[in-house]
């Protein structure tokens, strides 16, 4: 049986289908289709950005987590930007519109370059701007077009002739950007998370424990004077034991002269000027008893104490210096 041609040679039904092609891509796209595209397309890259972003203002700057934050950043924003603006000038399509089955084009049809693209999605942000109406704005206009559409001339229709690897290429896109973020989260909270809670951790207990561990360094007692030694050298480091072994001799040669009178030490008051997990400065304003009745007196005294955790967690006295030192002070304990 054969096919009847029309004056053109072409069979009916073909000539039927063409100009149903043109007909549907002609028609502007669904705002949900648009919606979807977007959320491939920019949504999903931004979110991941944004949690590298998070993470590298959290961090120290330009220590290796910051740099690796701040590259992974940049490099998935110029993922977006290839995607979103030379992509459609070499295949025609972005990931997510080919997904949804729309493009943007010129008012004629005709395909649209990355300069024209770009100044599109700069120009979104009047639909932003503007109380989000612009993004609004398709679901009445007839031809479906934001503020940015009208601005720079472009329309966004439906197509139908998208790649069938479309959504495969699409789904791996937001699986890849899910693991990026994931990573981002897991580096976010092992890297810097952690490591700032266990610092105000530590820095509570300095706050508590510093002042205790000085007091019993500067305080003894004749009575029991070697067993005080021997308690403020397990208070300090190996590195300042040396130091404090050496002042404390130089007591003990006194005794040729004057006989040893006790030393009671306690904090007034005490800041932590700064501290990590493992380290800690504070400032201690530090009064005092010297000798027994009636010839006690009172003192008063500024330190700068620095300290470090021992191995086993332990918090010692690596350094103490007098900033002003003792001298008479009114009133007793």
């Amino acid at each position: 049986m054969t096919a009847v041609l029309s004056e053109t040679g072409a069979a009916p039904d073909s000539v039927d289908l063409a100009e149903s092609d043109r007909g549907t891509q002609e028609q502007p796209a669904s705002w949900s289709a648009r919606v979807a595209a977007f959320v491939v397309d920019v949504l999903v890259g931004l979110g991941v950005v944004t949690a590298f972003v998070l993470v590298a203002w959290s961090t120290a700057q330009r220590d290796w987590l910051w740099w690796l934050c701040v590259s992974a950043a940049a490099v998935v924003l110029l993922s977006i930007a290839v995607n979103r603006l030379l992509l459609p000038g070499v295949t025609g399509w972005s990931l997510g519109r080919a997904l949804t089955g729309t493009a943007v084009v010129r008012r004629d049809g005709s395909p649209v370059g990355p300069w024209r693209l770009l100044v599109r999605d700069i120009a979104h942000l009047l639909d932003t701007l503007a109380l989000f109406v612009g993004w609004l704005w398709p679901l009445w206009d007839r031809r479906g077009r934001t503020f940015a559409d009208l601005l720079v001339r472009t329309e966004v229709r439906r197509r139908d002739d998208a790649p069938a690897r479309a959504g495969r290429f699409a789904l791996i896109a937001v699986c890849a950007a899910a693991v990026l973020a994931v990573a981002a989260a897991v580096l976010g909270y092992t890297v810097v998370y952690r490591n700032d809670f266990r610092a105000a951790a530590a820095r509570e207990q300095i706050a508590v424990a510093g002042p205790k561990i000085v007091e019993s360094i500067l305080s003894y007692d004749p009575a029991t004077l070697q067993a005080d030694f021997d308690r403020a050298q397990s208070l300090v480091t190996d590195g300042y034991r040396p130091q404090l072994v050496a002042q404390q001799q130089s007591i003990t040669a006194g005794t040729k002269k004057a006989p040893i009178v006790a030393n009671d030490y306690w904090v007034t008051n005490s800041a932590v000027l700064s501290s990590t997990e493992h380290d800690a400065t504070m400032l201690i304003l530090m009064q005092g008893q010297r000798g027994v009745a009636p010839d006690m007196r009172t003192i008063t005294a500024t330190v700068k104490v620095n300290f470090q955790k021992s191995g086993d967690g332990q918090w010692q006295v690596a350094a103490l210096t007098v900033l002003a030192k003792p001298k008479p002070g009114g009133g007793g304990r």
